[in-house]
């Protein structure tokens, strides 16, 4: 059999080898992570098929970004168990497999498991990039390195709802699971070339109970917050799941700490450099996908906006953030890790202050020049964040720190997304209540609104749908009744 070493395979491909592999394993991740955020300018037609609200729609994108911390860590034992080939391939089937499962769903249920498929593959697949980039290039090269391949990694969510909004305008809601698989198959094809598959001489045993206890922390936190949304926050369910959860989370830390070989290494916290990265990757995930989900549904629920414009606001956003990867890889090779990082999220932070105070009123190029602002901060921000991160390990610990540092990232997300999903529920909720014994058919508050069956639909199938649905809404709940019979009354505030 011919030996799939790296090194085999670099002397069999020449030079280019280092940048074919790294484009393998950047076309696998961006397949699998263009899912995570091309499912939000859906939501809204997906309730209204399957008529469920906000606690129910948000699993669609927690359930994906807790799968994706739930396998994440498994990566270096499935790397060091059965090599990047078989690990690479099993991956990207998984991810196929789900896609699938997603777009033939006839329920909510079929749906979020189709979801939760798709973001184990995504689990698999983010770290593996990264081992891969730090194992073909030299250390002077990693910065620039990780700059590029952070383009997919970040562009593919940020572009992910432009395109979805187009085929959701053109095709429906469940196009949206299809549109990654033929980039998924040139990836499965490239892998089974250029990935090499050579395994550890030194396998060591997985660790069951802690990834029993991880799963087990995070269902039951997830499945808390979901709860309380939908029965309150007093009832005896939500305390005993978060108590599960509490209880897994504690159990998780102490048996990684007695553990032989861990699922999570604690001793990577040691290295100050690195808990610092892992801090940051908490709140830079909280800060992407939380305004990725937050964003769509607020143009579309509240400003009218079809699929496509929801999209299309983040474009420019995600466009900008191809100009400014490079750059921050090559500032990640000149500068001190924290230089680049504090900069990038002191611009996200001025972006979410100017975001404070949109209304319905917010021109389409104001809100997206806003987003752009952030966008380029967190550009800014991951090429330091990685490459700082691993910086700070020895080798022995790069597997097990590209997998922790990419979890953060994700844990990040998924809490930003339940956290954002709860707050606007409550708001909606409190000021619904405020403003619904105002008005009555003769009030000008309330006459200032068209009826919704008055407004002119445009001409395309997508402005046509939101004939019936475009302006604000009095509840979630009032607005997929509106979605499926057009009869609940706009009211005049998000906020």
């Amino acid at each position: 059999m011919t030996e799939r070493t790296l090194e085999a395979l670099a002397q069999r491909f020449g030079p280019s080898y280092r940048w074919l592999v790294t484009v393998t394993a950047i076309i696998g991740t961006v397949a699998s992570i263009l899912s995570s955020t091309i499912v939000n300018v859906a939501l809204p037609d997906i309730m209204g098929a399957f008529g469920i609200g906000q606690d129910h729609a948000q699993l669609l994108s927690t359930g994906f970004l807790a799968a994706v911390t739930g396998t994440m860590l498994m990566n270096a034992w499935l790397v060091e168990s059965f090599g990047f080939r078989a690990t690479y391939a099993a991956a990207v089937g998984l991810f196929l497999f789900g896609s699938v499962v997603a777009g033939v769903a006839p329920n909510e249920g079929l749906l979020i498991l189709g979801r939760i498929l798709q973001g184990a593959s995504a689990g698999m697949l983010q770290p593996l990039m990264t081992q891969i980039v730090f194992q073909v290039f030299p250390p002077e090269k990693r910065g620039s390195a990780m700059g590029l391949a952070a383009i997919g990694v970040v562009l593919a969510p940020a572009l992910g709802p432009t395109v979805g909004g187009l085929l959701v305008d053109n095709y429906g809601w469940r196009s949206v699971f299809f549109l990654a698989m033929p980039v998924a198959l040139a990836g499965l094809a490239m892998g089974w070339v250029f990935m090499p598959s050579a395994v550890s001489p030194q396998r060591r045993r997985f660790d069951l109970p802690g990834f029993l206890l991880l799963i087990c922390a995070l269902l039951a936190l997830f499945m808390g917050l979901s709860s309380g949304q939908r029965e309150g926050w007093a009832a005896s369910r939500v305390d005993a799941e978060l108590g599960v959860a509490a209880l897994s989370a504690t159990g998780f830390v102490l048996w990684e700490l007695r553990c032989p070989a861990p699922l999570l290494n604690p001793r990577v916290f040691g290295h100050v450099g690195f808990a610092g990265a892992f801090c940051v990757a908490l709140i830079y995930g909280a800060s992407i996908f939380g305004s990725t989900y937050l964003i769509p549904l607020f143009v579309q629920t509240i400003q009218g906006y079809t699929a496509t414009r929801a999209g299309l606001v983040l474009m420019p956003a995600g466009l900008i953030m191809v100009v400014v990867f490079p750059i921050a890889g090559r500032l990640a090779d000149r500068l001190p890790a924290w230089q680049p990082m504090v900069a990038g999220l002191m611009l996200f932070a001025y972006s979410a202050w100017l975001l404070r105070g949109v209304d319905t009123d917010i021109p389409f190029w104001t809100l997206a020049l806003w987003i752009m602002v952030g966008r380029v901060g967190l550009g800014l921000t991951m090429p330091s964040m990685n490459a700082g991160a691993l910086r700070a390990l020895p080798p022995r610990f790069l597997g097990q720190g590209a997998g922790a540092i990419n979890f953060a990232r994700l844990v990040g997300g998924a809490l930003g997304v339940n956290l954002l999903s709860i707050l606007l529920e409550q708001k909606t909720e409190l000021h619904a209540q405020t403003l619904t014994p105002t008005q009555d058919g003769g009030s000008a508050a309330t006459l200032e609104f068209p009826a919704p069956h008055a407004r002119p639909a445009a001409a395309g199938r997508g402005a046509g749908r939101r004939s019936c649905s475009a302006g604000p809404t009095t509840t979630w709940r009032g607005f997929w009744r509106r979605r499926r019979g057009c009869s609940a009354s706009a009211t005049a505030s998000w906020r």
